[in-house]
């Protein structure tokens, strides 16, 4: 990145230069047990706690579930949308059976909150890739509104327009975090913690890699099998001569 500002923006010829890329060591992400994910999850409380039991359930990162949008969720066909995910990528990915109900009851609030706003005159949310221009009426159309939307409305800085904004992020893992000292987990965890135990917790129950790949958003297969390390050798049969 240097060498190319100098080049193309500074107009400085740096010379030959010896060097490599750098590269982050790839390390073994951190889990929750089963119990553990729901000890954490029990310590939350109304939105944040369905948001939390979302990313175990669903794979989903904190960004990803703060931005789901009612269309995004198809009860129908039993699974979740990402549209906005890293990368712009879209992916489907499982929908719980046991937040179903939990799930519409927060969309039902969403929309009725969605209706306090039209009637205020305000109601529009923000959406991406040029689409308001594109579609006129979308930004006020209730599946483009917001699951978990933000208390208040704030002034949108992109357009300068009131608009109610999505759960803050930032919000979302500072809860999990207390959540997490509260159940006495002694684990370096947060909020990515959940969307890895549910991958490591599919690899367990026996789910092909393949599929988890795809719920997972990864590009890269190898990306997934960093989770066949988290599996352990101690669930192939291995066990410690000591217990022998």
């Amino acid at each position: 990145a240097l060498v190319f500002m100098f080049k193309q923006f500074l107009h400085i010829e740096v010379g030959v230069l010896s060097f490599i890329p750098s590269s982050r060591p790839r390390t073994i992400p951190t889990v929750f047990s089963h119990e553990e994910a729901r000890a954490v999850i029990e310590q939350l409380h109304g939105l944040y706690k369905l948001m939390a039991s979302v990313m175990y359930g669903s794979g989903l990162r904190r960004s990803e579930v703060s931005r789901l949008r009612v269309q995004d969720i198809d009860f129908a066909n039993a699974c979740i949308v990402v549209r906005e995910a890293k990368g712009m990528k879209w992916r489907r990915t499982l929908l719980p059976k046991v937040l179903i109900e939990d799930l519409k009851r927060q969309i039902d609030y969403a929309l009725t909150l969605h209706q306090r706003d039209l009637a205020d005159g305000f109601g529009e949310v923000y959406l991406p890739h040029a689409l308001n221009r594109k579609y006129k009426s979308a930004a006020t159309s209730p599946i483009w509104q917001y699951v978990f939307p933000a208390s208040r409305r704030a002034q949108d800085p992109r357009s300068d327009k009131i608009r109610r904004h999505h759960i803050n992020e930032a919000t979302l893992q500072k809860n999990v975090s207390i959540a997490i000292r509260k159940a006495q987990i002694m684990k370096k965890a947060g909020s990515h913690t959940f969307r890895h135990s549910f991958a490591t917790n599919l690899l367990r129950a026996g789910v092909d890699i393949r599929s988890i790949q795809e719920m997972m958003g990864h590009n890269d297969l190898s990306t997934t099998q960093i989770y066949t390390h988290v599996v352990g050798i101690q669930e192939r049969g291995v066990i410690s001569p000591m217990d022998c």
